[in-house]
């Protein structure tokens, strides 16, 4: 089981996103994410997150925002338990030689018509209702969603 950190960076109704075209092997190749990454020893969910965003995007954090816990059951790529933020407060320019992917500003209603996991939807509908902190759990088959389940409750079952 993996601890990751993602983060939806916001500014004028657009995420910084990443398209995910640098690596060969990469469970979310070609899709577009958040920011984040996994865990180091002995960092909390708040140290990883500002330490990924800056290696990634060059930005620094100056607030943000615990909005959930997303359990992702991959038949493929295991558990993993991603802990999600929102900030709109930052400073810094985005840097642009990331070396995970393409770094990009993407209109909200534009992203959910990119290459995306299919429960990013669903978290991102959260995050745009300013649903209180929640705990998703998304189950899936290869690249296929199967199973979601919001604070206990099954939303679908495939």
């Amino acid at each position: 089981m993996r601890n990751t950190t993602l983060c939806h960076i916001e500014r004028g109704g657009k995420y910084l996103m990443m398209h995910r075209v640098k690596k060969n092997v990469d469970e979310n190749k070609d899709k577009w994410v958040g920011i984040g990454g996994k865990f180091q020893e002995g960092e909390s969910p708040e140290d990883c997150l500002l330490r990924e965003v800056r290696e990634e995007t060059g930005l620094s954090l100056r607030s943000w925002q615990f909005r959930g816990i997303v359990t992702f059951v991959s038949d493929e790529w295991g558990t993993e338990y991603m802990h999600l933020f929102t900030s709109d407060d930052f400073e810094g320019e985005v840097r642009t030689d990331c070396d995970e992917g393409q770094l990009e500003w993407i209109g909200k209603r534009e992203l959910l018509e990119k290459p995306i996991w299919e429960g990013d939807k669903i978290f991102l509908r959260l995050l745009e209702e300013d649903a209180p902190f929640f705990s998703l759990k998304l189950r899936y088959v290869g690249d296929r969603l199967v199973e979601a389940v919001l604070d206990g409750k099954e939303i679908l079952r495939l």
